[in-house]
């Protein structure tokens, strides 16, 4: 075979020296290529984690049995020889920002993985990587330097080998620098002033909110190959928001650093909540914030939910007749009989009228197993009902105003068509914790004897107890918490609505529900209660439905697709991913087509995002349903690839 030359540049020689020129030819491997360059380097240390990258089709060279001819690799190629591990800024949820070495030649799926081990987060699974919104920054800010918190000098060895050290990864332990940046990982940050809340970007509409899906990366392909260089910053957060196997004796960071983007997506208004709601959120960040500096980490057990799962090992319900199963309720008298007859159309999805005269119609309602029966009286109840609903895979929403007394269920009902709609209204707090323990347990295929019912009540009659106020109770409290600075804790919208003094005696009143809460638990409140939100976990991305002349919103849940119009903001339809038969991408046109049960098709184009990163979402969601007790230590790569990856897949 003839030789011929190859120019490579080694990065360790600097940006100006010129490349090295090697004689070779095209049967020569890629591993003989290394050995050439580092002997003619004569550069002594260690090139373990060297490869070579190929600079015009972007790709790293990692297979070093291949020959330069199976590669495609010519005279003309520039090469260069770096290393795989390179230092990047990784901005956290809590607003830090961390300097690491993060793998830049595997894809971004690994690289997260490597991120997750070197801070001890457990199911690095749920979390990616995003380009991070361009933030305005004044004359006056460019002076302050950012303070970053550097890792760089963690040996690789200790990241792919972790060793624990009193609860924590040993290289955590070295120095007294590398504990603090153990503390600013796992205790939660003092409140932000609110001149910093102001100053951070806010989106103020849902195609706001579906332009920061845009961002995301692409979990199949390397750092490199996205455009991400040396000491560029990058993202990093929860994406997928299903949240597997929380443990506070393992997850002291992940929990800390899912509060902490739970907190700033309220503070920023990034989902919807209530007033009662957001007063709520208040006094637990103020609650938090003032026990974190009495106790510097969160406990690694928590007493309180040690004694719960005992009583649930011990607990067993025995259900009395067919009338305790029974109770009369108020449901929302939504005519989709006459709806059906009014609309000539096969595709109807029904929902509640919003511009009817007709309120709330009272029916007398039978709950059994996982179906509600309901009737025009209960003298009727024993004969056949209006009509039956099996509530099995349906979603259940809250939507409870305490002060006006307003206890409402939301059901989503799954049909061929989408989802319909159904309210129950009911009379009171007790009914409503009953009625909404046995609407979530059926909704997951439980029926009222499953042992978990009376602590499902128990845990809803408590989150509506902390959202009561306690008139004059405020007034017990000591002198210098009046101070509270209130807008640290809410949104700016409330700072636009209500005076600090209006706020202070509100956020107070919610503070006395929540006063007694150890730090865990608090922050473990603080996520249940945003995990309860309507629309929590909802990632959007602007689409164009095939057949469609207007561009419209697509919800992605962690277990269904919702279709919602962009002008009204009304939801249309909503899919779950357990109706999906298949889903494809036609890479050449960027459109995707899904097929659910019951021959519904759909297909759309993406606005806002590229289609990767909506194939990306469907097929994670997927793979998260997919993890089990008895697995939840491997976690299956190459099953997250093949949903994922597209016609990249590994």
């Amino acid at each position: 075979m003839a030789a011929w030359d190859l120019s490579v540049t080694v990065e360790d020689l600097g940006p100006d020296a010129p490349p090295v020129t090697l004689s070779v030819t095209s049967e020569l491997h890629v591993g003989g290529v290394i050995l050439k360059l580092v002997e003619k380097t004569q550069i002594k240390r260690d090139w373990s984690d060297h490869a070579l990258w190929w600079e015009q089709k972007q790709q790293w060279l990692l297979r070093t049995a291949w020959t330069l001819e199976k590669y495609g690799i010519h005279a003309d190629a520039r090469l260069l020889f770096m290393p795989q591990h390179k230092p990047l800024r990784l901005g956290l949820p809590n607003g830090m920002t961390l300097r690491l070495r993060a793998c830049f030649s595997s894809p971004v799926f690994q690289t997260v993985i490597g991120i997750c081990r070197m801070i001890n987060i457990r199911h690095p699974e749920e979390l990616s990587l995003l380009r991070p919104v361009e933030e305005k920054k004044k004359k006056k800010d460019k002076d302050l330097a950012e303070e970053i918190y550097d890792l760089t000098e963690v040996p690789l060895s200790s990241v792919s080998r972790p060793c624990l050290y009193n609860g924590m990864p040993a290289h955590f332990a070295d120095t007294p620098q590398m504990e603090n940046i153990y503390k600013m990982l796992s205790v939660t940050q003092p409140l932000p002033a609110p001149e910093v809340i102001a100053k951070q970007y806010r989106p103020a509409s849902v195609v706001d909110k579906a332009h920061i899906n845009g961002r995301w990366l692409d979990s199949s392909r390397c750092l490199m190959q996205q455009g991400i260089q040396e000491n560029d910053r990058v993202w990093l957060r929860f994406k997928y928001l299903t949240f597997y196997d929380i443990d506070p004796k393992y997850d002291v960071v992940r929990l800390t650093l899912l509060y902490e983007q739970a907190r700033w997506a309220i503070l920023l208004e990034d989902i919807d909540c209530t007033e009662e709601e957001m007063m709520l959120f208040g006094a637990l960040q103020y609650h938090i914030s003032k026990v974190s500096q009495s106790e510097p980490q969160m406990l690694s057990s928590s007493a309180a939910m040690d004694d719960l799962e005992s009583a649930l090992q011990s607990l067993e319900v025995k259900m009395e007749g067919e009338s305790s199963s029974a109770s009369e309720m108020l449901v929302r008298h939504i005519g989709y009989f006459t709806v059906l007859v009014k609309l000539n159309c096969v595709n109807v999805c029904f929902r509640p009228k919003r511009l009817t005269l007709k309120g709330y119609k009272q029916y007398w309602f039978k709950f059994q197993d996982t179906s509600i029966s309901y009737f025009k009286s209960k003298e009727e109840s024993i004969g056949e009902p209006i009509q039956q609903i099996n509530l099995k895979g349906c979603e259940v929403a809250p939507d409870v105003n305490i002060s006006a007394q307003k206890f409402l269920i939301k059901l989503l009902i799954p049909a061929p068509e989408g989802m319909n709609e159904v309210y129950l209204r009911c009379e009171n707090e007790h009914q409503y914790a009953q009625w909404m323990a046995a609407c979530r347990l059926a909704s997951k295929g439980k029926s009222l004897a499953d042992s978990s019912f009376q602590s499902e009540i128990r845990s809803i009659s408590s989150f509506l107890a902390m959202q009561k106020s306690s008139p004059g109770s405020h007034g017990n409290t000591p002198a210098n918490d009046e101070s509270i600075d209130t807008h640290s804790l809410v949104s700016p919208r409330y700072h636009k609505k209500y005076k600090a003094k209006q706020l202070t005696p509100r956020i107070l009143d919610a503070y006395q529900n929540v006063a007694q809460l150890s730090l865990t638990d608090a922050v473990m409140r603080f996520l249940q209660i945003w995990q309860a939100l309507p629309d929590f976990g909802l990632a959007y991305v602007v689409v164009r439905f095939k057949g469609s002349r207007k561009d419209e919103v697509l919800g992605i849940a962690p277990n269904r697709l919702i279709r919602i119009d962009l002008g009204v903001g009304d939801v249309v339809k909503t899919w779950r991913y357990n109706n999906m038969k298949q889903w494809n991408v036609n890479w050449d046109i960027r459109q995707m087509a899904i097929e659910f049960e019951g021959n519904v098709n759909i297909a759309f184009s993406c606005v806002t995002a590229d289609c990767k990163i909506v194939h990306e979402f469907i097929g994670g969601y997927i793979f998260m349903l997919t993890r089990s007790r008895e697995k939840s230590d491997t976690l299956n790569e190459e099953l997250f690839h093949k949903l994922t990856g597209g016609h990249e897949a590994l």
